[in-house]
């Protein structure tokens, strides 16, 4: 096994870490409401099982940083603009930053720094990975073995810019819980793919 396979599992554990996260979290709780209440919510300040969703999404996180530092010549040998694999990086840096450090004001309310630093980052890591499908797709697309995917990336790109733009207007409504849901499906998938993408081409 090479190191990009092990870099792999990782990238293919990570999405399913972060499901099993709010599906576990959120079941732990009476309270907690599924459609109506944000997957945030669950490691926010004063929430029941703070502990342990913030040790799902910190573990997700590494997971998904450890993947990216080696997706660049993980795919396609190193050929290629490097320029997709560092955006990935810097967002899932983001994403540990967010999971030590910026989680929710209590009741997944965003009123002090701290909450609101969480929101800000969140939406600049959602739209550094839409930056990242783009490059990659843009990279890939006249690779034999890899222009599937480039396309896979690009369908991708605009599924979840259209979900963060769905998710940002129906934010304080009563389904903003099951339209997150919704909107972070096409970024687990695609984290996940990628890292078998590249499992299986290594």
């Amino acid at each position: 096994m090479s190191i990009f396979h092990i870099l792999a599992i990782c990238g293919m554990l990570s999405p399913i870490i972060y499901t099993a996260m709010w599906i576990i979290c959120g079941g732990l709780d009476s309270n907690y409401n599924h459609i109506r209440d944000d997957i945030s919510s669950l490691f926010a300040v004063g929430a029941p099982n703070r502990r342990l969703a913030q040790s799902f999404i910190i573990t997700q996180s590494v997971l998904l940083f450890v993947f990216f530092i080696g997706i660049h010549n993980g795919i396609n040998d190193g050929a290629g603009s490097i320029f997709g694999p560092i955006v990935f990086l810097i967002s899932s840096i983001l994403g540990i930053i967010v999971a030590f450090f910026f989680p929710l004001d209590e009741g997944g309310e965003f009123t002090t720094l701290r909450g609101k630093m969480h929101i800000i980052l969140v939406v600049i890591m959602g739209l550094l990975t839409i930056t990242g499908m783009v490059a990659l797709w843009i990279r890939l697309q006249f690779v034999l073995i890899w222009s599937d995917f480039a396309i896979f990336s690009l369908i991708s790109a605009i599924a979840s810019l259209i979900g963060v733009i769905i998710s940002g207007i129906f934010a304080a409504g009563k389904y903003r819980g099951i339209i997150e849901r919704i909107m972070v499906t096409p970024y687990q998938l695609y984290y996940f793919i990628l890292a078998l993408m590249v499992f299986l081409n290594n």
